[in-house]
């Protein structure tokens, strides 16, 4: 149609390939394995995989949340470097070697 401008036609269509996906769901099997690999460990039972996925679904929740709480008390929008440091070490799992 002439006189409407590049993509007047398509205002409020959402493509289904660039959905987000904010599901625990999304920890897979490969990446639980890949990271027990990391940490030494040679098998696996099948019985782990809904455990750990459950573990580390609660344990991401609280840091996100400890995290955004100190990005908001500096009123800032992104998150810092320092943020997650203090998140970690308010839960006791302290990484050393970042001056705090």
């Amino acid at each position: 149609m002439a006189g409407q401008g590049k993509g007047k036609g398509k205002v409020g269509k959402i493509s289904n390939k660039r959905q987000r996906r904010d599901r625990p769901t999304e920890i897979t099997k490969p990446s639980i394995r890949r990271l027990a690999r990391r940490g030494g460990v040679k098998r696996i039972s099948v019985f782990i995989y809904n455990d750990v996925k459950h573990m580390l679904s609660e344990f991401l929740k609280k840091m996100l949340r400890d995290i955004s709480i100190y990005t908001e008390h500096a009123r800032r929008k992104t998150i810092s470097t320092m943020d997650v440091i203090y998140a970690l070490k308010r839960n006791n799992r302290v990484i050393y070697g970042f001056g705090v």
